[in-house]
């Protein structure tokens, strides 16, 4: 996801809850007077990120999901930085479902579009500065001394003389303060833990199997559903036979659901057999003659209709130049192979709902339970797991609302569970793209106008957040932000409306469309007989955080310097979700022709840097992931059904083939960025432009191991 609104209006509401104790802040995203609280209980809870406990006990509450990108370490650290707390002294919590959590660029609590640490920067800074400016506030009267003359440490006050008044001793008086409106945050010169490499919080628990992810899930009485579902495209159900699957031993109920027909047992391979033996009728006529090849037919299509949207136009996109130069790209459906395969928890009741999902979107989800049920939201209780990756797809609700009918359906707790066909088959997918891309060029080489039209399904009209007949503007990103000098720019969108279902897949739009622009730029420089980091070099200079990636990328790989035989480089660079990301791979040749990358150098701008280890070990995952589509990744259908199912039809990468991974992050100052996703977009590109030096073949479709 692509979130574009900033938040721009920060305020603390502050007002008495019951919570366990002590005054209980709401935090807010919109001005709201402040009410005064009498409140004054014991636990210090100046806002709803953080709990203060007599015993000094800090307890930090976050909001967005846990998958493996570390944001219970690194959201947790911007608090602790203002709040001056101790480390070693902090408990992370999942925050349960409340407005007060909302993600400020989504304006609802859900974690995608690599907003987590850029949307709460600001927010839970001045949370911790709050909290901080209290409990100075409440010692400075119990030491009868200035606040100014006070200081904090370690979750200290330390007084001018040298007195030390911990947090806990202070939690009830701080309690009685008023919550300042803007407190001063620190100098980023005075951070201990900002900028350094902290341990991540949720490392010890997932080592020792204490973690609970989504599918560890237990309630008393729990039963365990797995789904039949359409075995097609577009395929609805005609009948079904219960008989044979009830005989199971085991199987306790079938009831079809609107995802299909729900086989619920006491655990899951009672329930997948009971699925096996379950005689079911399908008409599938609506989709038989779908195929990738009429997929893409359509498409190309398409590359020449008149009913594409503008994105973007500037200047003559049709001034003559020396030369023109075009090129038509291809990018296939991707699934996100998730290693948790979707699955959901749910009781439900006649006056209430309990949901345990590992989902990446909360908020929407309990709105969308309240709807199904006709309930009321408040009650609606949905208790977030950790995630066994994300990439997007767990922000989709399909295995909730498929756990809530089964609950609804049988009166029992019903935890769903997708077989890792049921996840690859389960038409979610990033969307398959045609684009066609074109140029003019002067005498010295250098594009006088940049054309491009792509061709995808809407994934803003697909998730519900987007409206018929208007721009999807992730189905051009990557391509109207073409960063490199041109005084004519023309970029439009046809939107392809058939075939399989598309979603949010991580780096969305700029996961295709990067590769196509990047390619295209590559054989520009080529074209012009330009090295192609000195051609982007050139057409970059009025772009400085694009540059200062693509620069240090390639000194630390040593651009220009000799390569063992056989061996080459390519480059790439892109803007991503605020962040800029240069790559450059080394690569060379099996014996069977496909591609083998032996490193890959990466320069990060992502603006402020909460924990570096952090930082290095997205770019390495988003890196991994890229590496997996760029070389193998697709979603192929043969009459209306989709052929991949596990990982033997859709292969991963594995350690033999996972290269050298150097991670180089440029240091700022200036607001923090997304980091999940950006490392992603440069990959295939890179290694497809590293590929034309070997062998003088342009690879213009994905997967790579494809062309070969």
């Amino acid at each position: 996801m692509s979130p574009t609104n900033a938040m721009d209006r920060r305020t603390f509401l502050q007002g008495s809850v019951a919570a366990a104790g002590g005054l209980v802040v709401a935090f807010s995203l919109t001005p709201t007077a402040m009410a005064a609280s009498t409140d004054s209980d014991h636990v210090f809870a100046p806002n709803a990120f953080i709990r203060i406990s007599p015993n000094g006990a800090v307890t930090l509450m976050v909001s967005m999901a846990e998958m493996g990108q570390g944001v219970r370490t690194a959201l947790p650290m911007i608090l602790a930085e203002e709040l001056d707390a101790d480390w070693s002294r902090i408990t992370v919590e999942q925050a349960p479902v409340d407005e007060k959590y909302n993600n400020p660029l989504f304006h609802m609590q859900g974690t995608g579009g690599s907003s987590s640490v850029r949307a709460f920067y600001t927010p839970l800074r001045t949370a911790g500065a709050a909290a901080r400016s209290m409990l100075l506030d409440a010692a400075a009267e119990r030491l009868g001394v200035a606040v100014a003359d006070c200081g904090t440490a370690t979750g200290y006050v330390i007084g001018p003389q040298g007195q030390r008044l911990s947090y806990g001793d202070l939690a009830t008086a701080a309690a009685k303060r008023a919550v300042p409106e803007h407190p001063t945050l620190k100098n980023p010169r005075e951070f201990r833990l900002i900028g350094h490499e902290i341990g991540r919080t949720d490392t010890a628990d997932k080592v020792r199997g204490r973690a609970t992810f989504g599918i560890d899930v237990e309630l008393p009485g729990l039963l365990t559903a797995v789904i039949a579902r359409p075995p097609a495209l577009g395929a609805t159900l005609k009948s079904f036979d219960a008989t044979k699957a009830l005989a199971v031993k085991g199987v306790r109920y079938v009831t079809p659901i609107s995802a299909g027909i729900a086989v619920v047992a006491d655990g899951f391979y009672a329930a997948r057999k009971g699925r096996d033996a379950l005689e079911v009728d399908w008409d599938e006529t609506a989709s038989s003659s779908l195929s990738s090849a009429s997929i893409r037919a359509t498409m190309t299509e398409l590359l020449d209709s008149n009913t594409a949207m503008v994105a973007k136009t500037q200047g003559d996109p049709d001034v003559s130049g020396n030369r023109r130069i075009e090129a038509t790209y291809a990018a296939p459906y991707l699934a996100h192979a998730c290693m948790e395969p979707m699955n959901a928890t749910a009781h439900v009741t006649a006056s209430s709902c309990e949901v345990y999902a590992p989902t990446q979107a909360p908020g929407p989800n309990r709105a969308m339970v309240a709807a199904l049920l006709g309930l009321k939201p408040e009650q609606v209780t949905i208790s977030q797991t950790y995630l066994g990756g994300g990439f997007g797809r767990r922000f989709c609700p399909d295995f909730i609302t498929a756990a809530v009918e089964a609950s609804k359906a049988t009166g029992v707790p019903v935890k769903v569970v997708y077989t890792r066909e049921d996840d690859m088959r389960a038409q979610y997918y990033r969307p398959g793209a045609v684009a066609r891309l074109s140029a003019t060029v002067e005498d010295s080489g250098l594009p006088a106008s940049f054309k491009a039209r792509a061709v995808a399904a809407s994934i803003n009209r697909a998730s519900g957040f987007g409206k018929q007949n208007e721009l999807d503007g992730q189905a051009v990103e990557g391509l109207a932000s073409w960063p490199y000098k041109t005084a004519n720019i023309h970029v439009d969108w046809a939107e392809y409306k058939a075939g399989p279902g598309v979603w949010f897949w991580r780096s969305v739009g700029c996961s295709q469309n990067i590769f196509f622009a990047e390619s295209f730029i590559d054989e520009l420089a080529h074209l012009s007989g330009r090295d192609p980091y000195e051609y982007r070099r050139e057409l970059l200079k009025d772009e400085p955080r694009l540059l200062g990636v693509l620069d240090l990328a390639a000194s630390k790989a040593g651009w220009g310097t000799p390569l063992p035989t056989g061996h080459a480089r390519g480059i790439a660079v892109a803007e991503s979700f605020s962040s800029y990301v240069a790559e450059v791979v080394e690569v060379s040749l099996n014996p069977d022709g496909t591609p083998k990358v032996h490193r890959v150098v990466a320069a990060v701008d992502c603006g402020t840097v909460v924990n570096p280890a952090i930082v290095r070990r997205q770019t390495q995952s988003a890196i991994v992931y890229g590496l997996s589509a760029a070389l193998w990744g697709e979603i192929t259908v043969a009459a209306g059904r989709i052929e991949q199912g596990n990982f033997d039809t859709y292969p991963v990468a594995r350690m033999p083939h996972v290269p050298q991974i150097d991670v180089h992050v440029i240091e700022s100052t200036a607001a923090p960025t997304g980091i999940g996703e950006p490392g992603t977009p440069p990959i295939a590109p890179a290694i497809a432009n590293a590929l034309y030096v070997l062998n003088g073949r342009r690879l213009r479709e994905l997967p790579l191991t494809k062309s070969v």
